[in-house]
Formats: C-alpha cells, structure tokens, sequence
C-alpha cells in the first residue's frame, strides 16, 4: 500500500482513556469524509483490553489500522504489526506525542485524519529491549522516577506541564546507580560506569514532551543513540536541562553518547526499564534495533522517514 485510499478496510482502535480520548470522533468524520474505507470503530480502556483488540482487528484481515492514543499505545500498535504488510496510521491522543512530533504528523485531530487520507506511507525502525518494542526512548534511572510520578491526574490537568512537575519530584528521590554498557557488534569497548542519574536508548528522534534523543537522531537511520548521564551537583543537571530540546546535551561533559545498532545494559540489581513510558521489562537488558519493521503514515511534506519497500526490516530477536 503506498496510499491511504489503497487500504481495502480500515479499523480505528481508540484508547479512550487517553488524555484527548474523547475527541477521536473528528479524525474519523475526516478519514471518512476523505474516503478512507474505515469499517469498524473500536474503544478500550485499558493494556489488555487494547492488546486483545489489536489481536482481534489483525485477525480480521484490515491493511490499514489506526490507532489513537498516547506514545504507549502507539507503541504496543507497532509492536503488533512489526514485519507485516499492515499500514499504521495514527491519532495523537496522549500528552507528550513524541512519536508524532518525530514523524510531523499534526496534533490538530481534524488535520491528523486529513493525513490519514492523504498522506504517504513510509517505513521506520522499531527498537526492542529484551524483546519488547519502544519506538522513541527506551530508559533506566530517573525516567522510571518520573514515569510513576507522571499519574493520569497530573497529565490530563497539566498536559505537557506535568512532565516539568513529575521530573522535579522524581529528581528529589532518586539514588544513583551503577551500569555495564556492552557493544555486542564490538563497536565499542564496554563501559563501567558508576554515580549514574541515568541510562537511554533512542531509537525515534523525540521523547519527553519534545526533548530531542540527539542532534542526529532517526527513526529510520537503523541506529540507536545510546546516552548515559552522571549524577552531580543540581547546577550541573539543570545545564544538561536546558540543552534537552535540541539534543546538544550529548557534549555535556557528564554526559556519555553511543551510537550502535545494539548494546546491553546490566545493572547491579534488577532495574525497572522504561519503554515509552511504560515500564516493560527489567536489567540486564538487551537493546537492538528492527530496521524498516513498520510501515506507517505520515503528512506528504514529512521528512522524519522514507520509504525503503518491503522486506528490508530485520526479524525481532528471539
């Protein structure tokens, strides 16, 4: 399919607990409007709901599937249709959107729709920790801080502000850690690194509400950016802050970066992994990345992907 009106049906799933959940109804009057043969409308309201609906709209035989929803929820969408033919189409539902923002797909919901009808499809990498997918930053440390102090409360009242609240509390309790970095493809030396406030692997350009993974980050550049921050005075980290937006922070001199296609992280004790905002697995973790592995739409004018054709992504570890 190198068209939305190529689709033969269309399903929209529609995580309705999303911040902007309820407002789906304006994307699909416009897909439908545009000639998109969307068939069938789902909601969820939770992990196992969406799961087992993404199941049951695969089984089906839909070529397009369109999910709406935060950056979770978009991802365990990709997840599914990894190594398919199974287009993905997207809503920005949630509160940062950073995959949107990566692939410049409009957060008006009248407009996104109207790209799910003209837009172009193209391929992007999927990253995998452990196996499971994560399509912007996949991270240990501080992040997993701020993702249980980032309650929904917090998000649908502050929007994009509660990321600023969250990390402000999260930073007030964290410990620091110890961390192995090892280079499976021998790219580079592994790495001890002690007094951590964290680790992350970038496999998208934007996370966080907008930060940027590094100046030349990707979401189809077959690469994971792999950074590591050092703990140390606050004045020290509120410099690293202030560089998030655009990604110089990597030149920081408490900041160590990586680029490879994949890198293992072990830890002293288990740590809790955060996956696009959701925590999925723990350390040791096993970073790779799935080249090509999801075919998505995204605006004519977009220049975050191309489309390299089929059969060009790698298989998911096993």
């Amino acid at each position: 399919m190198r068209s939305p009106r190529d689709a033969r049906s269309a399903a929209v799933v529609i995580n309705a607990g999303s911040r902007r959940g309820a407002a789906h109804q304006l994307a699909v009057d416009a897909m439908r409007k545009a000639g998109v043969p969307v068939t069938a409308v789902h909601h969820v309201l939770s992990g196992a709901d969406l799961a087992g609906t993404l199941d049951q709209v695969l089984a089906v035989g839909h070529d397009l599937v369109v999910v709406g929803g935060g950056d979770g929820t978009v991802t365990s969408a990709a997840g599914r249709i990894a190594g398919t033919e199974v287009v993905l189409g997207v809503l920005p539902l949630g509160t940062a959107n950073d995959f949107a923002r990566t692939l410049e797909i409009p957060a008006d919901l009248a407009q996104a729709g109207a790209t799910l009808a003209e837009g172009k499809v193209v391929d992007i990498d999927l990253g995998r920790a452990n196996s499971h997918p994560f399509l912007n930053v996949a991270s240990l440390g501080l992040s997993v801080g701020i993702t249980a102090a980032l309650n929904p409360r917090l998000k649908r009242y502050l929007g994009p502000l509660a990321y600023a609240v969250a990390t402000v509390r999260a930073y007030t309790r964290h410990q620091p850690f110890r961390a192995r970095l090892e280079f499976p493809d021998g790219d580079h030396p592994a790495m001890e690194l002690d007094n951590l406030l964290q680790v992350a692997v970038g496999n998208g350009r934007h996370y966080g509400g907008g930060n940027t993974v590094s100046p030349t980050a990707g979401i189809d550049d077959h690469t994971l950016d792999i950074y590591a921050i050092l703990a140390g005075p606050v004045r020290e980290h509120v410099s690293i802050a202030r560089l998030l937006k655009d990604g110089s922070f990597i030149k920081h001199d408490k900041v160590h970066h990586f680029t490879s296609r994949s890198v293992r992280v072990v830890t002293d004790q288990p740590m809790p992994v955060n996956l696009d905002g959701e925590i999925a697995t723990t350390t040791p973790t096993d970073f790779t990345v799935q080249r090509n592995a999801v075919h998505v739409i995204v605006p004519q004018s977009s220049t975050g992907a191309l489309y390299d054709g089929p059969g060009s992504g790698d298989l998911p570890p096993s």
